[in-house]
């Protein structure tokens, strides 16, 4: 048992590792590069709205199926799945490329010829989810991980730096920056198939004879839904603030929203690994162990996002001030401040979305998703109206995403009678409060430098020694007791 629970921790080590590793990379890259041509990265962030809104539509809920269906049927039958739903990926991206020929007749002569770098990046994407949640069944997700996370964040500095200096145009350029992603699609796709032979039978029969074929259409297309309305709800404002605002503006919030979403890599990791073990406990009707893991998990998030983001709060102005590009960046703090406390909430609730989504109660994430896309386009619209800017689309995001997770919150206590709070919470909520307010509001020195080193270092030490000494998230004092044990050898 203590073997099956330490294999996927090491993978959400190794994931967490990769993925700093990747973000490492592109703060480097937010501090010093992008500031020099926030319209390129406009550009790129609007290519990268349009293949995320792609690429749900070309998987069709089939990766979520693959988790929800996976555990009930026979090793063949598995199979037999996975073949189906690489058909149906397929399949689905040619018609898709269909409406995008029907589209060229209609888009805007500024940005429709950007959807056809939009396209293949979709593409790949929607493979590489695929196959990602097939190695996530097999607990196989840091290879893939890197894959992910570090290409993107190499070639898209290296497009920056040749079109800066070597006078590549915008369009090679962004040739190279998709070739990024068809590259994972190929790196994923022979990992993939070392570990797993699914032997790709396409007689589809035997199969829904097993399962539904009502049933597995039915959640794949809510699971479609559910995708596509998040993507609307939370990241419309790639679309909207190039044709509302400009592709500089676009360049710049995408700046803060990158460094902003840093803290949720230890999340996406643990939702990604947890997602198969949750599919199971709600299968088996396994509440008990189901209300532990989503307290111990949402406490061990709290912890970590509040800890980086105290960080960022006390230290990113001395930080941004080191910089030679401090105008430039200046403009992003708000961003950074507001959706982190946004991604620090969502931390803090833990997997809900996943709670619901493979519960019988998934269509509740369409309900709550359609309203919100009313909400935060509505709002994203009356704040640039009203002259807010891009500072509005961030509280425009901060307020959707918060009234998303009360939602969510709400509706698994009244379904399942399950809170990821408890007293520990609220304790913890306070060392962090009254911690960083004192070393936020302690004497600056004159250099940036100390005072970044100084008050960062100050939080983090305070309320890692409380956390500890008070016992309130298990796993840190199990960290800690296993590292000092080891020091007294």
């Amino acid at each position: 048992m203590e073997k099956q629970q330490a294999a996927p921790m090491k993978q959400v080590v190794w994931f967490a590792i990769i993925n700093y590793l990747g973000t490492g990379i592109g703060v480097v890259s937010s501090l010093l590069i992008y500031p020099k041509n926030y319209e390129f990265q406009g550009t790129v962030r609007y290519i990268d709205s349009i293949s995320q809104l792609l690429f749900p539509i070309m998987v069709l809920g089939a990766s979520q199926s693959l988790i929800k269906f996976y555990p009930a049927l026979t090793e063949q039958r598995q199979k037999q799945l996975f073949s189906y739903s690489v058909f149906s990926v397929f399949a689905v991206s040619v018609l898709v490329f269909a409406g995008i020929l029907l589209y060229e007749n209609f888009g805007s002569p500024e940005f429709k010829g950007l959807v056809y770098f939009a396209f293949p990046i979709a593409v790949a994407l929607a493979f590489v989810e695929l196959f990602k949640k097939q190695l996530q069944d097999l607990q196989k997700i840091a290879v893939p991980a890197m894959f992910e996370k570090i290409i993107p964040k190499i070639v898209l500095p290296a497009a920056f730096l040749l079109l800066l200096y070597k006078g590549i145009s915008r369009n090679e350029a962004l040739w190279l920056y998709m070739s990024g992603f068809l590259l994972i699609l190929v790196l994923t796709s022979v990992y993939l198939f070392k570990k797993y032979r699914p032997g790709f039978n396409y007689r589809f029969k035997t199969l829904f004879g097993e399962i539904s074929r009502k049933e597995y259409f039915r959640y794949s297309l809510y699971s479609l839904a559910g995708s596509l309305g998040s993507l609307l709800a939370f990241r419309i404002d790639g679309l909207i603030i190039p044709n509302m605002i400009s592709l500089e503006a676009n360049g710049v919030f995408s700046n803060g929203a990158m460094l902003a979403t840093t803290l949720q890599i230890p999340a996406v990791g643990m939702f990604a690994l947890y997602a198969p073990i949750i599919s199971n406990y709600l299968r088996s009707h396994n509440m008990g162990d189901l209300n532990v893991k989503y307290k111990e998990i949402a406490r061990l998030l709290f912890f970590i996002g509040a800890v980086l983001y105290g960080c960022i709060i006390i230290g990113l102005d001395d930080l941004f001030r080191l910089m030679p590009d401090y105008t430039k960046l200046q403009p992003t703090i708000p961003i950074i401040e507001i959706l982190g406390f946004s991604v620090l909430i969502n931390m803090a609730t833990g997997f809900n979305g996943e709670i619901i989504t493979y519960s019988k109660y998934y269509r509740f994430n369409l309900v709550a998703v359609l309203l919100l896309i009313v909400l935060n386009v509505s709002l994203n619209i009356w704040f640039i109206g009203g002259g807010y800017g891009i500072v509005g689309v961030a509280w425009a995001s901060f307020i959707s995403m918060t009234l998303f997770n009360i939602s969510k919150l709400i509706f698994i206590y009244k379904k399942f009678g399950l809170l990821p709070f408890d007293k520990k919470f609220l304790q913890m909520g306070i060392v962090f409060a009254v911690t960083g307010i004192a070393v936020y509001f302690l004497p600056s020195h004159a250099s940036h430098l100390v005072t970044l080193t100084y008050k960062t270092l100050l939080y983090m030490a305070g309320t890692i020694i409380i956390i500890y000494k008070f016992r309130m998230v298990y796993q840190v004092n199990a960290t800690i007791d296993k590292v000092l044990a080891k020091i007294k050898r």
